[in-house]
């Protein structure tokens, strides 16, 4: 979206009201005691006024604001980075830029290439973020100005559940006997392929990767991979009366199984997330945990 005088709004600020303020005392005096070099320079303050008008709209004018990829993940009580890229026709300078009651990120210099401001949003709650329209103003170049604008980039972001640390295994069912430990690790198998490694004398030859001997690479064997026992699959503590606190802890496991690749589902409610493994499972049952239990568990700040 890019800024026009449609938008923008321009008002002086108390140091630009103190400023006209000085320059009609100064006028009023050179008039009454006739004094041409007063009068003078009550003139030639009131042209600066008139110039930091024009060159603070103009340091707004053509500045395109667009929503910028957010793959930074963050749990509740933690500060939410959400990026920005802002680009300028002309170079403006000292271009604030905020959410509404949220710290301010300032942009030195803003040229035609787009550029990333990240703006911070301090959150205490899992759900689904909308923090709003981007607010941006400037008081360029002597501050006797203000120039301000307001920006709805349509932005989301979902914010985790604050992990908290249990020692019980009240989340996780499983019918394995041998303990959560090892279900759901991946050991040596047939069903996945995990990889090469060199060939080792007396290997099956049907696991040599043919095509990879065909370009030159040497002898090599595939390896596979399989989950170790039966399928392991998080729950709600339905019997606690601290639904926060059940998917807080429902959120450690959830990290817990993923650093240690292990493959396990989610239940929650009526939905549920196929056993499975990596980054993006663990965000998708993270996203499911903190949108619990409707799917648009927004929170706004406007």
């Amino acid at each position: 979206m890019t800024l026009s005088h449609k938008s923008i709004f321009i008002l002086p600020t108390g140091f630009g009201l103190a400023w006209l303020l000085l320059l009609l005392m100064l006028f009023l005096l050179g008039t009454n005691y006739q004094n041409n070099l007063v009068m003078g320079l009550s003139f030639l303050l009131l042209s600066i006024f008139n110039t930091c008008i024009l060159y603070c709209y103009r340091n707004l004018a053509g500045l395109t604001l667009s929503r910028a990829k957010t793959t930074a993940n963050t749990f509740a009580d933690q500060t939410c980075y959400i990026a920005v890229h802002i680009a300028s026709k002309r170079s403006s300078y000292e271009v604030k830029l905020n959410f509404s009651k949220q710290p301010t990120e300032i942009a030195k210099k803003v040229i035609g290439q787009p550029q990333p401001a990240l703006l911070n949003v301090l959150h205490p709650r899992r759900g689904l973020l909308k923090p709003g329209r981007v607010k941006v103003e400037s008081r360029y170049p002597l501050g006797l100005c203000r120039a301000w604008s307001y920006v709805d980039l349509d932005i989301e972001h979902v914010i985790f559940a604050t992990p908290i640390q249990t020692n019980n295994s009240l989340a996780i069912s499983s019918q394995d006997p041998s303990g959560v430990e090892d279900t759901g690790r991946l050991v040596t198998g047939v069903d996945e392929f995990s990889g090469l490694k060199d060939y080792v004398k007396g290997e099956s030859l049907k696991q040599v990767a043919w095509k990879q001997v065909a370009q030159g690479r040497g002898m090599l064997t595939k390896e596979f991979q399989q989950p170790q026992g039966t399928p392991l699959w998080l729950t709600l503590d339905t019997s606690s009366a601290d639904l926060e606190l059940s998917l807080s802890k429902l959120a450690w496991q959830t990290e817990q199984l993923s650093s240690k690749q292990q493959i396990f589902g989610l239940k929650l409610g009526a939905n549920s997330i196929e056993p499975a493994k990596g980054e993006v499972h663990r965000i998708a049952v993270q996203t499911q945990i903190a949108l619990y239990p409707n799917s648009q568990r927004v929170i706004n700040h406007e």
